[in-house]
């Protein structure tokens, strides 16, 4: 009896290590979950970050995250290390970049960037209810926690014949310092980008709109209706109150578009009509909608795996 105990143990023991094993590698069932979201949101505009300014060590810890969650997802630095070093004025700042190499021998060779700053204002001059962390939980925490949900998702599943470059900018409060310093970086290295998706405030939803989120210089390319194709779903859309404020000049695609005349956007589903918080104290994880988050990173992975996967490069500018 102790000898089909012991059989019996033995190969509940290796089933269950098989399992371990197979969850591991499994990955085509990886979805982002909100509480993976909220935790990484949660990290980094905790108030112990101090609001994570430029050249401060509240980013410093945000930057070492990052590197970590991007070593843990199999990414390699794009540089000698992780980090592509600039100077703000006399302060030390970095944009932190992963690199995930394409599997096709001749498209590995184009590249998409996916950025989000994860740098935000730091302490406010003047605070509320003794609080004066501006924690900048939407921005662009949010961003930054796309991001990374999109590089372990790529990372994990390995799906992509282009490369992919996975970025977090810094100094972009600053006026887009850090996306401006690789963006001419990497153009002075003939490097051969597609296009370059940014991830700015996505930590709140619509009311009433048939879209996600919209993309920023909407009528610059295809790339808007090429996603929606992708996807097989209405998950971008145009937003006039980005179009009056010009959105497609405020956040680090911009930068990438003047150096590379490419289509260079950003997806946000915040464009200031539905959030009271920006650069306010109370812009803190406990305000955004995960649930919305996880829809919309999700709905966008289908189609950054087909821009990654097609013959030819179909995301154009548009001719004026």
């Amino acid at each position: 009896m102790k000898k089909i105990l012991l059989i019996f143990g033995l190969a509940i023991l290796v089933n269950a290590c098989k399992t371990k094993v197979n969850d591991t590698l499994k990955v085509e069932d990886y979805t982002v979950t909100s509480q993976e979201i909220n935790d990484m949101v949660s990290f980094l505009a905790a108030d112990r970050l101090n609001g994570r300014d430029t050249g401060s060590e509240g980013i410093g810890e945000a930057a070492n995250y990052v590197e970590s969650k991007f070593k843990s997802y199999g990414l390699k630095p794009y540089f000698e290390t992780f980090r592509d070093n600039f100077l703000v004025g006399e302060l030390d700042a970095y944009n932190v970049v992963g690199y995930l190499e394409g599997n096709d021998a001749s498209l590995k060779n184009e590249y998409i960037v996916i950025g989000a700053h994860y740098d935000h204002i730091g302490i406010a001059k003047q605070g509320v209810a003794n609080d004066s962390v501006s924690n900048g939980a939407n921005d662009n925490a949010a961003g930054t926690s796309g991001v990374l949900a999109l590089a372990k998702y790529f990372g994990a599943k390995k799906s992509n014949k282009r490369s992919l470059l996975f970025v977090t900018f810094s100094a972009e409060e600053k006026g887009l310092l850090g996306s401006n310093h690789l963006a001419k970086r990497l153009k002075q290295t003939n490097f051969n980008m597609y296009t370059m998706l940014n991830l700015e405030m996505i930590g709140v939803p619509f009311k009433n709109r048939d879209y996600i989120a919209f993309v920023t210089g909407f009528d610059k390319s295809n790339i808007a209706q090429k996603m929606n194709e992708y996807s097989n779903k209405k998950v971008i859309g145009y937003s006039e109150i980005a179009k009056k404020y010009n959105l497609f000049r405020q956040s680090d695609n911009y930068a990438f578009y003047k150096e590379f005349g490419l289509p260079c956007h950003t997806i946000s589903s915040c464009d200031l009509s539905n959030y009271d918080y920006y650069h306010h104290v109370d812009d803190e994880a406990d305000k955004l909608d995960y649930n919305h988050m996880v829809s919309l990173i999700n709905s966008i992975i289908p189609a950054i795996e087909t821009m990654c996967n097609t013959a030819t490069k179909e995301i154009k500018v548009n001719e004026n």
